[in-house]
């Protein structure tokens, strides 16, 4: 399935966080705190990029309770507003 988002949204892959702390802790679902991070696929043809300088690949942060999930082929996106995103991140 695609889907391609209108107007000034975007479509981002969540980024699952690890069952698993980095002490060997497992987490049940009830302690996870709900994703923040995930990756751009689409967006939508009224975004603009000088407003908000995005491409698909970048990895960004958002607020907690943003945007619309979606499931696309078992994996969970969400559809929100671009500006609506916090930072983009750069890994070294």
């Amino acid at each position: 399935m695609k889907i391609e988002p209108m107007g000034e949204r975007i479509l981002i892959k969540i980024i699952e966080q690890a069952d698993q702390t980095s002490s060997g802790i497992f987490l049940p679902e009830t302690a996870k705190e709900k994703p923040q991070e995930g990756e751009v696929v689409a967006l939508g043809p009224e975004v603009d990029e000088d407003d908000v300088p995005l491409q698909p690949g970048d990895v960004v942060m958002y607020p907690k309770y943003t945007g619309t999930e979606v499931k696309i082929d078992g994996v969970t996106h969400l559809i929100m507003d671009a500006s609506d995103v916090l930072a983009r991140i750069h890994r070294d």
